[in-house]
């Protein structure tokens, strides 16, 4: 049965339909929003798989070409593997509904989101969120929703609900906010330095939206929602636990309470986890995954505990402490700029590399090809935190980190007509501890810097946390691995001094009140300007030169009607100039002409090149010809690349010359003068006049 629910959303319908599309799925949802279709289909495994002690939560998202009339680039000719903005779109409708399934469900469970239809103006990412949560919301998977997820702009100082693409080239934010009907679970964003106020003005207004979103759901749940399966049967043992408690609760407390590095702090645990084992293992056997269950369950009570009773943490920080800094700059020789940023034991190395217009990406997707001139890629290699893994492709994660690092930067970044530029960051994380991330956009801050590129302003960027129970709230700054673990908030936010330029917010529990959100923002303030203060006194402003290792761009402006001629047939001239130079030359249709670099003497060949070319001649001037064609009445000579002109057989000597081809050659290389232009644009040339004076030295050699 076909049931559809629509409300008003900005101004335009946004419905909900189910029972047309996928009815053998658990739930599918087709949600439209313009002519912008979604279809989300989700499917929960009946039986747990052996031995899965986390919850297997598959969540993708995907955008048909067709539903832009668009064909897929590429040999194939069909769709790959997911894009970045597929990726990160998936982690958008992953992070809000991942919270909000029971602990005790394990069943392996896949969302699938699929763009049907595009309209080229509304994105797919927060319409397939609604989709998802309304698919899961109305099949008998246990779900703890329904999740409502909205994009907010502002404009004119005026906040916009899910802006069009149009919208969002004026807009000064572009915030992606998803809650339930009483609090928030996701925030990501970025923004031109806002306040905090701001900030909480535009969640206010998003959850306004959110909460209407979810009474949509809610509708549609009333009229075609499923049982939902229920948990089994509660499975524990009192004496186990006594046992666990009584062997080593003292020790778990300790250890707690004792400020430790990372690696001493998982091998202490590591021993007690294995001196609990042996202890017990006579009395209960093959129970070795409930007791470290339940060890584990000790140290999340105890970590706890410490932070909100005493307001100390696992490194004896208090809450608002942030660890110590170190940097270094200009650390790599043959990069165009580096920086080492260390807080505490997350340690960022950051490398810049300044290209040229060919660098740019290109953009591919549903929307008109784009390209993207400045690029920060993060890199999160196994042995940072000790361990032994794969390398392989870029995974989710890394993907979201460096693109949460990237928005926090690019806003600052100057414009193209100020520098040409294109710029990759290339963060690899060394330790990790604490946010990475953050590191990261500290640390590629302070390598635009050392490489001499005019940033507008810093950006630094913090971690906070929060263990809330019941009542008791704590807020941290700059939390640590185990912080993040255990606790239930990782809110990250970057900014300048004047404001902030992007955002992450993920929730563990049911969500936060914006009274929560307020405290953490002024206390990531606080931690951001002291973080700013420790990379103003490594270097405060972007030094005066750039690295002799980058190329150096020089921009000319030729009129529009001799790109052709530059160019030349085929590519011949500018090939070429490309060859004998060595420089690297890039044309806009406009006729800016960008030469890049990385010898002075390259690029004065280059522009001495193009020069000659794009030159257009004048009465009276003196250039260097070569003999192209002898006719009987003169000869013809090319005197700049691809114009010629006639030296006529009584303007070729002082001397009477009968025939032009007893005194020149196709070949010979002599100067001439421009005398005249007649009417048809030919140009007369004369080489008489210079044999019979003194002549200044040529234009062009």
């Amino acid at each position: 049965m076909k049931v559809t629910k629509e409300i008003n959303l900005g101004g335009k319908p946004f419905s909900l339909e189910t029972g047309r599309f996928a009815k053998q799925a658990d739930g599918a949802i087709m949600a439209r929003h313009g002519d912008t279709m979604v279809l989300a289909t989700v499917v929960g495994a009946r039986t747990v798989r052996e031995g899965l002690d986390y919850f297997p939560l598959q969540v993708e998202y995907r955008e048909k070409a067709a539903s832009a009339g668009k064909i897929p680039g590429g040999f194939f000719k069909r769709e790959a593997r997911p894009t970045e903005k597929e990726i990160l779109s998936a982690r958008l409708i992953d992070r809000p509904i991942r919270p909000l399934f029971p602990e005790w469900f394990k069943c392996e469970t896949q969302v699938m989101v699929t763009v049907y239809s595009s309209d080229q103006e509304h994105d797919g990412d927060v319409i397939g969120a609604v989709a998802a949560s309304a698919a899961l919301a109305i099949s008998d998977i246990p779900f703890e929703g329904p999740v409502g997820e909205v994009r907010v702009g502002r404009i004119s100082g005026q906040f916009v609900i899910n802006p069009t693409f149009t919208e969002l080239r004026t807009s000064d934010m572009d915030v992606i906010v998803a809650g339930t009907s009483d609090s928030i679970l996701m925030v990501e964003g970025e923004a031109h330095e806002i306040s905090e106020q701001d900030m909480l003005a535009a969640l206010e207004f998003a959850h306004g939206h959110i909460k209407s979103l979810c009474n949509l759901q809610l509708e549609l749940l009333k009229e075609v929602g499923k049982a939902k399966r229920v948990a089994p049967p509660a499975e524990g043992n009192p004496e186990l636990l006594a046992a666990v408690q009584q062997t080593v609760g003292n020790k778990i407390a300790e250890l707690a309470n004792t400020p430790l590095l990372k690696e001493e702090r998982a091998a202490r645990t590591q021993a007690i986890y294995e001196e609990t084992q042996t202890a017990l293992a006579e009395k209960f056997p093959d129970q070795e995954k409930v007791i470290s269950e339940l060890l584990h369950q000790m140290e999340y009570v105890e970590m706890r505990k410490m932070i909100l009773e005493k307001g100390k943490r696992l490194d004896g920080r208090g809450l608002e402490d942030i660890r110590p800094i170190t940097i270094e700059v200009g650390i790599l020789p043959r990069t165009h700029g580096s920086a080492l940023f260390q807080r505490g034991e997350t340690q960022s190395l950051t490398t810049l590399t300044l290209g040229t217009k060919l660098d740019e990406q290109v953009i591919d997707g549903l929307l008109p090809d784009s390209t993207k001139r400045f690029m920060l890629h993060y890199n999160f290699p196994p042995f940072s935190v000790g361990e032994v893994g794969r390398l392989g492709t870029t995974g989710r994660r890394e993907i979201g980190h460096g693109n949460l690092a990237e928005r926090s930067i690019k806003v600052l970044m100057p414009p193209e007509n100020e520098f040409p530029y294109t710029v990759r960051l290339v963060s690899d994380i060394l330790e990790s501890n604490g946010s990475s991330s953050m590191a990261t956009v500290c640390a590629g801050t302070l390598a635009l810097l050392d490489g001499g590129v005019p940033l507008k302003k810093p950006v630094a960027g913090i971690a906070m946390g929060l263990v809330k129970e019941g009542d008791k709230t704590a807020i941290l700054s700059d939390i640590l691995g185990n912080e993040d673990h255990l606790g239930d908030m990782d809110f990250k936010v970057a900014g300048t001094t004047e404001g902030i330029t992007a955002f992450q917010m993920d929730i563990k529990i049911r969500g936060i009140s914006l009274e929560i959100m307020q405290k953490a923002l002024a206390q990531a303030r606080i931690g951001r300007m002291h973080i700013l203060g420790k990379m103003n006194e490594a270097i405060a402003k972007p030094r005066p030169d750039l690295s002799t290792y980058a190329p150096r761009l020089t921009t000319l402006k030729i009129p529009v009607d001799m790109i052709g001629a530059l160019i030349g047939p085929g590519g011949k001239n500018i090939r070429q100039i490309v060859k004998d130079s060595g420089a690297e030359i890039n044309i806009e249709d406009d006729g800016t002409v960008v030469v890049a670099a990385t010898t002075k003497e390259a690029a004065d060949k280059a522009l001495n090149a193009i020069g000659r070319i794009t030159e257009t001649p004048e009465v009276g001037k003196i250039y260097r010809a070569r003999v192209t064609k002898v006719m009987d009445f003169g000869a013809f000579v090319e005197f700049l690349p691809g114009k010629e002109g006639l030296v006529h057989v009584s303007q070729l000597d002082i001397k009477r010359v009968n025939k032009p081809s007893d005194v020149v050659k196709v070949g010979d290389e002599f100067d001439v003068k421009i005398t005249d232009k007649d009417d048809q644009g030919r140009w007369k040339l004369s080489r008489k006049v210079l044999m019979t004076q003194e002549h200044e030295k040529p234009v062009q050699s």
